[in-house]
């Protein structure tokens, strides 16, 4: 984003801009596991608890007071993800809404529906749920997933996605402790904070 100067200022006025790549997040409203304390994975499509909505509509109204305004919502495509990015998107004028299956959570297997506090060591541990997706296979995929939307960035786009999906935004920048969002809790990741958003890896 270019801010040209105001009229009355001099005509030598430097250009300011902003060079920050913020990607806004949401974390999907509540469903029945979460509210249960349970796991739930991206292989378990399950949809939003009437007080999800209700917290989704909560903060439908916070996010549309932002400014820059939203325009641009990507989510994935699990039923709490876009219950939610669209409750949010009717609060909101002349918004585009864009699914990328990519920003799914990470399958879990038989680690589904197992409670947080018994699989909570082995998610540190980056072990692998039998069934489901190694640590290095989904960060890789969301880290893949946001370089394809490294053009919208500019956007100011803000993304409805889960805990592990904000979790791994969270490494991508370099932020010092896991990050543990709650239900409907809105973060911002600044990807200028790495340099083409550089990696582990190499360089998306």
């Amino acid at each position: 984003m270019t801010s040209l100067a105001l009229p009355d200022a001099p005509v030598d006025a430097p250009v300011r801009i902003d060079r920050r790549l913020p990607l806004r997040f949401v974390r999907h409203a509540a469903t029945a596991p979460n509210l249960a304390g349970l796991r739930c994975g991206g292989d378990l499509d399950v949809p939003l608890t009437a007080i999800g909505r209700q917290q989704a509509a909560a903060v439908a109204e916070r996010i549309a007071r932002m400014d820059p305004p939203v325009k641009l919502i990507v989510t994935s495509d699990l039923k709490r993800n876009r219950e939610t990015a669209d409750i949010i998107a009717s609060r909101l004028k002349s918004v585009t809404l864009m699914v990328q299956p990519a920003f799914s959570e990470r399958r879990l297997g038989a680690w589904n529906l197992k409670p947080i506090a018994e699989t909570q060591a082995w998610l540190e541990a980056r072990m692998t749920p039998p069934g489901g997706e190694s640590d290095d296979e989904f960060t890789h995929r969301v880290a893949d997933a946001v370089r394809n939307i490294k053009r919208q960035l500019a956007e100011r786009p803000l993304l409805v996605g889960s805990k592990g999906v904000g979790r791994v935004l969270g490494e991508l920048i370099g932020l010092p402790e896991r990050l543990e969002l709650g239900n409907a809790e809105v973060w911002e990741f600044d990807f200028a904070a790495r340099p083409c958003l550089e990696t582990a890896w190499g360089a998306l």
